[in-house]
């Protein structure tokens, strides 16, 4: 039902960006096969399936990419998709023998995808590396966090997610569109010290024109502002305030009982430090519970800081759906959302090898006798 239905793509198992960009597709409608290690599969129970939602809406076929017949089986696969992704470091692809030579000789309107850290070339490239480091080096991390503190790795949402498997389906998806023009596919090569780079490009504007320090902690997004920031309430839960534009803040002082007092200038940054204290003072002097009685509704630019386990019972993500549960388990639903074309979870996480047989007869036509000479010489499992 979801806009990308009838794509097939393959995903070569990995972890971290590759998972979330394959469910990022599968949520959107394609078909996605995630091809597995044929030593990874250990039977487990269809009926009670892997926590693992980053896993959620693909099917399970599991190969032997180091042996010739379980090599020949992805290669077919390959000649039936749309699109294929990897996560290995520069050049394991091709020592396996499904580099994108080989995958675009077998099917030349394949968009091949390949997730990177450092990206496919440069000083770093062949290097091990995680979301830290490629924050790092795109000079996001340098920005999160306090004035004198230390930086504050955000999660790994920027690199591995924003800046890594969103960008490489955002990439894939580029690709599927120009090869239904040209009819030839390419390599997308998605790196996420590209995608953070990219994430960073506001900032990079800011201090081009003059409006931004490249310190952390003193400038109005990064906790340097009064009036963006968090504040610890009386029963030491936080609330977010993000008032910036003058009507906005013009709200905040309202509702806080500051208005009408000889206040200095919104953006008198020699006054931020002084301002924030005595905020900082009167969100000490209610609980948060009680702040969202004063603030929610209004245009102050007010939400309560909420756990994981919070935040899908708000009033407001419940009236979205904006979080589901699924298998027992709570997780966020497909998004964006389209007036027509629907996005769903299509299923739940697969054991690995789950699916190989179906895969194998929906993708390929293959019969039982053939499935089972694969089985046999460990090709798939």
């Amino acid at each position: 039902m979801g806009p990308l239905a009838g794509f097939k793509v393959i995903e070569i198992a990995g972890i971290g960006p590759g998972p979330f960009c394959a469910m990022m597709l599968s949520d959107m409608g394609a078909d996605v096969v995630r091809v597995d290690r044929a030593d990874k599969v250990t039977g487990g129970d269809p009926s009670s399936p892997p926590v693992d939602v980053l896993n959620r809406g693909r099917r399970s076929i599991a190969v032997d990419l180091k042996s010739a017949d379980g090599l020949a089986v992805l290669l077919d696969l390959v000649g039936a998709a749309d699109a294929l992704f990897e996560g290995f470091r520069p050049g394991v692809a091709e020592r396996l023998g499904f580099g994108p030579d080989v995958c675009l000789e077998r099917n030349e309107r394949l968009v091949y995808g390949r997730m990177t850290g450092w990206g496919q070339e440069g000083p770093y490239s062949h290097t091990a590396g995680h979301d830290i480091n490629y924050i790092a080096l795109a000079g996001a991390l340098h920005a999160i966090g306090r004035r004198d503190e230390a930086p504050v790795p955000p999660l790994n949402l920027v690199g591995d997610f924003g800046g890594g498997g969103m960008l490489l389906a955002f990439g894939l998806v580029c690709g599927l569109l120009e090869a239904q023009k040209s009819g030839r596919g390419q390599v997308v090569d998605a790196a996420m010290v590209d995608g953070t780079a990219i994430l960073t490009t506001m900032m990079h504007a800011f201090l081009a024109m003059g409006f931004w320090e490249d310190e952390r902690g003193v400038n109005v997004l990064d906790t340097g502002s009064h009036f963006y920031d968090v504040f610890e309430t009386a029963d030491g839960r936080y609330v977010s305030i993000g008032s910036i534009e003058p009507q906005f803040y013009a709200e905040l002082l309202e509702h806080t009982g500051l208005a009408g007092e000889d206040l200095p200038w919104q953006h008198d940054r020699s006054q931020w430090p002084a301002m924030k204290e005595r905020l900082a003072e009167i969100f000490r002097g209610k609980t948060r519970d009680e702040w969202c009685e004063i603030m929610e509704g209004t245009d102050v630019c007010f939400a309560p800081v909420l756990s994981m386990t919070e935040a899908p019972e708000h009033p407001h993500n419940r009236h979205r759906e904006t979080f589901i549960e699924r298998w027992g388990v709570v997780q966020p639903s497909p998004a964006p959302r389209f007036s027509r074309t629907t996005p769903a979870i299509q299923r739940p996480p697969a054991h690995p090898g789950q699916q190989t047989d179906e895969i194998l007869a929906d993708w390929l036509g293959s019969e039982e006798a053939e499935i089972a000479k694969l089985r046999e010489t460990g090709a798939v499992a």
